[in-house]
């Protein structure tokens, strides 16, 4: 027995491990593999700037095609569009249920049914200010899905022969089921919105791309009359829902990405059109149309810088101060 046990032990001692090479070409495939690792993939939604380059993409919009081919399925396609603008770009952005269309809800299936249900004037005031050199983007919380429907509306809405500017179309990578609860039951598109565009503005060098934005004002619900001295004003409750809506959705997200209050405009289910700086002054897109030369001049001239940051105008920056008045001496 003891020598059994001795003899077993030595085998054991002698074979080789299993980490350890037992052909010499096995020695050649380990070293191979230790100077040239095999490449690693990620997955991603975003091309690398060497793979953008080699779409040799043109100036302007640019039709792309991703095709699938199945055994059962055979060939499926994905077409869409890829958008090369320049670096310094001025841009406008433009909300699409409510803003281009007179209402969220209806604005879905009106035009399905043939019916337009656009914003009088909304088509030859985008035209005018895309003729000036600005750049169009639309971003609806509409889901993924309807992309096919909404881009066909945006190309079919027409007036007077002028018809929407061509721009890139974000909408929400969601199911077509969440999206619709999300914008018209909920009453939340900023929740995509400021993402999607906080995530635009990063793929500029400039400070803020973004030159103005046009969006809606709801109907707002959950609003009380209170009190205030002499007579009463209305005043959203405490939900921060209820606030968000007094302020209004759209004008929450141009802010958030950095748009000024001169430059945000809101319209309401009744074509009424509202520039945030002056809400107490309402206009419509027609007449909005006439100042397109005073408010989006051409790109390359300098605007009024009264109207593109009025803090800092002759009349508010350049004032003489009021003087120190002793009131306790008038009678």
């Amino acid at each position: 027995m003891p020598e059994q046990q001795s003899s077993t032990w030595q085998e054991e001692k002698e074979s080789p491990s299993d980490n350890e090479p037992q052909h010499p070409g096995d020695i050649s495939t380990v070293e191979a593999s230790t100077h040239n690792p095999l490449p690693t993939f990620k997955k991603s939604l975003r091309l690398s700037s060497k793979q953008i380059g080699r779409l040799n993409l043109q100036d302007g919009p640019n039709e792309v095609a991703f095709s699938v081919t199945t055994q059962y399925q055979g060939t499926c396609r994905c077409e869409g569009t890829i958008y090369l603008w320049n670096w310094n770009e001025k841009v406008v952005i433009s909300d699409i249920d409510g803003t281009i269309t007179k209402s969220d809800t209806l604005g879905h299936i009106l035009p399905q049914l043939g019916k337009d249900w656009t914003h009088r004037g909304i088509v030859k005031l985008f035209h005018k200010i895309h003729l000036n050199g600005y750049k169009f983007l639309y971003c609806s919380a509409r889901a993924i899905g309807m992309a096919h429907i909404t881009k066909g509306y945006l190309n079919w809405v027409n007036e007077q022969g002028c018809g929407l500017p061509m721009g890139p179309m974000l909408l929400s990578p969601s199911s077509l089921w969440s999206a619709f609860h999300r914008e018209v039951i909920e009453k939340k598109p900023e929740v995509f919105k400021v993402t999607c565009l906080t995530d635009i503005r990063k793929l500029f060098t400039t400070k803020c791309p973004f030159y103005a934005g046009f969006g809606n004002r709801p109907n707002v619900s959950g609003l009380q009359v209170c009190r205030e001295g002499s007579g009463w004003v209305v005043v959203p409750s405490c939900s921060s829902h209820a606030m968000l809506a007094f302020l209004g959705q759209d004008v929450y997200t141009y802010k958030q990405v950095g748009l000024p209050e001169s430059r945000i405009f809101t319209v309401n289910p009744k074509g009424e059109l509202i520039q945030e700086l002056s809400k107490n002054q309402k206009s419509t897109y027609e007449q909005l149309s006439e100042l397109v030369e005073v408010l989006f001049p051409p790109v390359g001239q300098r605007g009024n810088t009264a109207l593109v940051s009025p803090q800092y105008s002759h009349f508010a920056y350049r004032r003489p101060p009021l003087p120190d008045a002793d009131l306790d001496g008038v009678p």
